[in-house]
């Protein structure tokens, strides 16, 4: 009876289920679906890269840029897919481009003339709409460029032969202040120092307080690197950036105060020709109404820590790779005595000097300080047959093409790899087209004079008792390649030229 009483329902049961279970599980289906979808979503791109993963792809590519810095991201991101490729920062779509034609078509024209970063970060350092560095809105970098232009060009690239030189001298006949108790020279600090003042003298006049000023745009250049890229909810925890923040109002106190000073000799001069240079520029344009306060500032901040922050670290790697290779030091030698000889270096050597412009070529090369670029496009695009949509952040890694393409021995420092001349694609450390550095040709005119005076007078030698050489250095790379300062063995020992131990070298 048990049986019979529980077979109609067991059959009843079963033969309910085939209709009922397609109901039941078709929500579950699409929901599956919908989730396989998102996990695969890769943005309708044929970009190769990392996959979206439902926003997870995103979030990653973002925290691997503020875990390993933007310089070693890049480098990984082009190792691991490729030369074009694709990932996400602060949830837009970024290319990560290694590739010499790629980065040409970016160059050359106008519609990527535009930065990217965080919004909040740019205001913070005040170069969001300001300045010329960073500067993202492309009407207001188009007004404030052709003041840099002109005071870095032209009569301003002469008088920095002078400038340059005699600044040098002066801080290498005080070389006690950047001693070490060993005897070994602080290159980093003195060249900061000699950067400082070269730049004062030229674009702004006003004395001030160089150890100061360097310390403070040291404080300001860590700040604008690590808040470059922070996502939004950074800025609203105020501990988080509060020592960043700090940096940032010390630098540009700083700053207010020498234009002040500056704005006050300009409108009291008694010849207007005698402070004639690029802050007095700004501060007629602001007069005008062209210019805001803010902007003028923000434009001889960049003005005065442009060279600290990136000649002076140049200058350091080339000194170390002088002192290991004697044999290019030899020639250079040979070249700086044969066209300057004993006198002053002039305007007219600059030219002629083509040894010594290799090895900063090559030095460039083989060890950048700034390795990357920072683009965005405004409007669609077709690069290297890859679509790119309006709003696409670029980033151009120029210091990892310099090792892959042309040059014939790329992963050596050698002057055979500029032995020919090298076509401008292929090799490019201060970009080119509309947005190059505005500084390019001062920033040629410069290395030369300092590398001139300094090579004449004393010869370089790392430390002795450490194997410590460009490539064992242990470097950050982020908004650019440094030297980590906490390492003991950055200093140098410079030895007279007509000195006899210098003989025995």
């Amino acid at each position: 009876m048990v049986w019979g009483m529980l077979n109609p329902v067991h059959f009843n049961i079963t033969s309910m289920v085939p209709d009922a279970v397609p109901v039941a599980t078709m929500p579950i289906l699409l929901l599956t679906g919908f989730f396989l979808l998102v996990w695969n979503y890769e943005g309708s791109s044929s970009i190769p890269g990392p996959g979206y993963c439902m926003g997870i792809g995103p979030l990653i590519s973002h925290f691997r840029f503020l875990w390993m810095g933007i310089g070693n991201a890049c480098n990984y991101y082009n190792k691991m897919y490729g030369e074009f490729m694709r990932v996400w920062i602060c949830g837009e779509e970024t290319l990560i481009i290694s590739k010499s034609s790629s980065m040409f078509h970016v160059m050359k024209h106008n519609h990527y003339i535009s930065r990217f970063g965080s919004k909040l970060g740019l205001q913070c350092i005040g170069m969001h709409e300001k300045g010329i560095i960073f500067n993202n809105n492309p009407d207001a970098w188009k007004v404030v460029r052709p003041f840099f232009i002109k005071a870095l060009t032209g009569p301003g690239l002469v008088r920095m032969v002078t400038v340059c030189a005699e600044s040098i001298i002066r801080h290498l006949d005080r070389l006690e202040e950047v001693r070490n108790k060993s005897g070994a020279i602080d290159v980093l600090t003195l060249m900061r120092h000699i950067m400082v003042d070269t730049s004062n003298m030229l674009f702004l006049g006003i004395p001030l307080d160089e150890t100061a000023i360097v310390n403070k745009i040291q404080a300001y250049f860590d700040a604008w690197q690590a808040l470059l890229l922070k996502p939004d909810i950074f800025f609203k925890i105020s501990w988080l950036y509060r020592k960043y923040e700090k940096s940032i109002k010390d630098m540009k106190d700083a700053i207010e105060i020498l234009t002040e000073e500056k704005r006050k000799r300009v409108f009291t001069a008694d010849k207007l020709e005698d402070c004639m240079d690029f802050a007095t520029e700004l501060i007629f344009a602001e007069k005008r109404g062209d210019l805001t306060k803010e902007n003028v500032n923000q434009c001889i901040l960049e003005m005065l820590i442009a060279a600290p922050d990136t000649m002076s670290v140049s200058v350091f790697y080339m000194l170390f790779l002088v002192a290991k290779h004697p044999n290019v030091e030899e020639v250079i030698m040979k070249e700086i005595q044969t066209v300057v000889g004993e006198r002053d270096i002039k305007i007219d050597d600059i030219q002629k000097l083509k040894v010594l412009e290799n090895f900063i070529y090559e030095s460039m090369r083989y060890q950048p300080v700034v390795d990357l670029v920072m683009r965005k496009a405004l409007q669609d695009d077709v690069i290297d047959g890859y679509p790119v949509k309006k709003g696409t952040n670029i980033i151009l890694n120029i210091g990892r093409m310099h090792r892959l393409e042309f040059f014939p021995k790329p992963n050596e420092f050698t002057l055979e790899n500029f032995a020919k001349n090298v076509p401008y694609r292929y090799f490019q450390p201060f970009g080119f087209g509309p947005r190059s550095c505005a500084g390019k040709y001062i920033a040629m005119v410069m290395l030369k004079v300092i590398l001139v005076t300094l090579l004449r007078r004393f010869h370089v030698q790392t430390l002795k008792d450490q194997e410590v050489c460009v490539d064992t250095m242990r470097k950050t790379n982020d908004l650019a390649v440094h030297p980590d300062e906490t390492s003991k063995f950055l200093d140098m020992i410079f030895i007279p030229r007509n000195s006899d131990k210098c003989l025995e070298c």
